[in-house]
């Protein structure tokens, strides 16, 4: 629900952060098989957990999975788009992120942020961005045409919400 609008069929993607994939599974469904989609984490068993779930479910999606730092360098060929889901508030200087991100997307490629709809974080998101401080960030860092996708509820911190920016 939360990537619906903002990830179109086919296309190269990153999942950036990805974790054990709950969001590489929504990638996949999204852009499906005409689609290739660059899933990367640090932890070598989250990406071993999301290879086994992604097999059984999107068989016929193409998944490269990089155990990597997404806050340096990486790889990568020109993306359409680039998903960041709960893992940007990890940074506390998300600028230099950023801009790594901006440079891994072709021009008018998405940037696709999830996070936490608050400014204050706690010691397990410890530096979340609402989505009134996206909108401003993203345009510091020369991303355009932010709008909000979707919302739903958190129990954790009351909302999560989707926000589409482009390159």
């Amino acid at each position: 629900m939360l990537l619906r609008d903002g990830v179109p069929a086919g296309g190269a993607w990153a999942d950036l952060g990805s974790g054990a994939g709950a969001f590489t599974l929504a990638l996949a469904d999204l852009v499906g098989a005409t689609g290739e989609i660059y899933s990367v984490d640090r932890d070598a068993g989250a990406l071993r957990t999301q290879e086994r779930a992604l097999r059984a479910r999107f068989p016929g999606v193409p998944v490269r999975s990089i155990q990597a730092d997404f806050t340096r360098p990486l790889d990568l060929p020109p993306l359409d788009g680039v998903v960041m889901a709960n893992s940007l508030h990890f940074q506390r200087d998300k600028r230099p992120v950023l801009a790594l991100v901006r440079g891994y997307l072709k021009p008018g490629g998405r940037l696709v942020l999830v996070e936490y709809n608050v400014d204050q974080g706690n010691r397990w998101v410890p530096h979340p961005i609402s989505y009134r401080s996206w909108v401003e960030l993203a345009s510091r860092c020369q991303f355009r045409e932010t709008r909000m996708l979707a919302t739903i509820p958190s129990g954790f911190l009351d909302e999560i919400y989707a926000a589409q920016s482009l390159r």
